[in-house]
């Protein structure tokens, strides 16, 4: 492979994802020093370039505090991808070609000559790489840095006025949490949006790039036997449950100030059920089915005050075992506060107020150091009525629709079948589809598709502002009841258990258990 067509795109038109071409563009990473990147950056963009689907005129500069240069940073990112990318063993070559377009940049987030310096590199590399002029900035950064980025960028004319179809184009790419509560999320989108039109940020959740998520409006959509019954007259209720069998590592800072609502149920549990539960959109394009998914927001029933404690159920993990091997609990962890309420579990009861989900409640519960890491939708359907085969004189299994988006990505449905035999016992049986087995290929990882929908300038899978606060609006006032109410101590659960007990009490009122995952 040369170096003139290590980024041409293979694939034929019909095969992407989008049939726009692709803009030559220079991908500029502001914390590029960062874990995110090492992780997940720059191996989604090796694996990009690798696949073809990154601009033929590309160029990465990495932006950052540390003093380093261009070799020092290849080696690195290299080290990155080799021990992290999805795809091994690396290709020396195509590596190579691909390490030839990272550059790195020292400046201070806050500094204005950091940027002038930026804008001229940015300005010679347009003219050696034929990138264009165009622009994607990441902000791979502490969410406190976000503001002063932007208003860099803006003063050293790094960003652009937008007009539909202009070029060149500038889009900042912004990593959540995009804000800690309702006051903190406006005041950023006030802030940004001085320098920034909406249609050049993009909010990035990865979970919105998972192959399963983006699944679930095909499979819903194109599936007449599904969408019929999509609503409350055949579901009985819905459950959404992230879990991880990991702690918080070394983050114990971070997770004190923000806990599991914040960085779990306000962004991807929200936006899963936001999926699952939305009206047909008039079409595909980014808009349409962004409106959707904040009508479903504005649709969610506040949760009263005097509710809170009953239908949010939040915990803490004590020390247990995970995976055969014993763990601490959260309030040894690593700058941690001994007397810490901060919670690491949250199981919540919640109701959609239209006509569609009138009546059916949906459960969301995620936490740390529960038995596996697995994300799970479960449609829930109705019993049937109790009339025929009452020689059992029981009620038979719920019909169980189950979307798995990690791991073992596929779609299982649980119904009834008779056993072989005289004695005609019904018994529950599964039907099973994997995408890994039926076509045979591994899905690619979320950043790999989110970050080539960015230079494509496709935000469909990207969070919009009004839905960044509509979800906000439904989470802040459990934060301030708990603020209010500081003296309420957190249900605490043993590591490698399912949470508090207080979380299956929370369907047990209804005569509904959570599922066996």
């Amino acid at each position: 492979m040369n170096k003139e067509n290590l980024f041409t795109n293979p694939l034929s038109e019909g095969s992407r994802a989008s049939s726009k071409p692709i803009d030559p563009c220079c991908l500029v990473i502001f914390g590029v020093t960062g874990d995110l990147t090492a992780r997940k950056l720059m191996p989604a963009l090796y694996n990009l370039a690798k696949e073809g689907q990154l601009p033929l005129h590309f160029t990465c500069v990495g932006f950052a505090r540390r003093d380093k240069n261009d070799k020092s940073f290849r080696e690195e990112m290299k080290q990155a991808v080799t021990k992290y990318s999805r795809t091994k063993p690396i290709d020396e070559k195509l590596w190579e070609n691909f390490a030839s377009r990272l550059f790195y940049h020292q400046g201070n987030f806050d500094d204005a000559s950091g940027y002038q310096r930026l804008k001229e590199n940015l300005d010679q590399m347009d003219q050696k790489y034929n990138t264009s002029g165009n622009r994607i900035y990441y902000l791979a950064t502490q969410p406190s840095s976000f503001t002063a980025i932007v208003e860099q960028l803006s003063n050293a004319k790094l960003i652009y006025p937008y007009a539909e179809n202009n070029s060149p184009w500038s889009r900042v790419i912004i990593e959540k949490p995009f804000g800690h509560n309702l006051e903190s999320a406006i005041s950023l989108q006030s802030k940004i949006t001085k320098h920034l039109n909406e249609k050049q940020i993009y909010r990035i959740d990865h979970y919105l790039g998972k192959e399963t998520v983006q699944n679930l409006l095909v499979f819903r959509f194109s599936n007449l036997i599904f969408e019929a019954i999509w609503n409350q007259k055949y579901i009985d209720h819905v459950q959404i449950t992230v879990s991880e069998d990991i702690g918080i590592g070394t983050r114990g800072r971070f997770w004190e100030e923000t806990g599991l609502l914040r960085d779990m149920i306000q962004n991807h549990l929200m936006q899963l059920l936001t999926l699952i539960a939305m009206e047909p959109p008039v079409s595909l394009d980014a808009d349409s089915i962004r409106n959707e998914k904040v009508k479903v927001l504005d649709a969610l029933r506040p949760i009263s005050p005097d509710e809170i404690d009953h239908k949010v159920i939040r915990g803490q993990y004590n020390e247990g075992f995970v995976n055969g091997g014993q763990v601490k609990g959260y309030r040894a962890e690593e700058n941690v506060d001994p007397s810490s309420n901060r919670e690491t579990f949250i199981a919540l009861e919640m109701a959609i107020d239209n006509c569609r989900w009138a009546g059916t409640p949906f459960y969301l519960r995620s936490g740390k150091r529960l038995p596996k890491k697995t994300t799970e939708i479960a449609i829930v359907f109705h019993h049937v009525p109790n009339i025929l085969f009452l020689k059992n004189q029981k009620k038979y299994e719920q019909n169980v629709l189950s979307i798995r988006i990690q791991p073992n990505e596929g779609i299982a449905m649980n119904m009834n079948c008779k056993v072989p035999g005289i004695a005609s016992p019904i018994q529950p049986v599964k039907m099973d589809f994997k995408y890994g087995n039926y076509f045979g290929l591994t899905p690619p990882e979320a950043y790999e598709r989110l970050i080539c929908d960015s230079i494509l300038g496709d935000s469909t899978l990207f969070t919009r502002g009004d839905e960044t606060l509509a979800s906000w609006k439904y989470i802040d006032p459990i934060l301030q009841h708990w603020q209010q109410d500081s003296t309420l101590p957190p249900a605490m659960y043993k590591a490698g258990t399912w949470g508090p007990i207080e979380a299956e009490k929370l369907l047990n009122h209804s005569a509904r258990n959570w599922r066996m995952i």
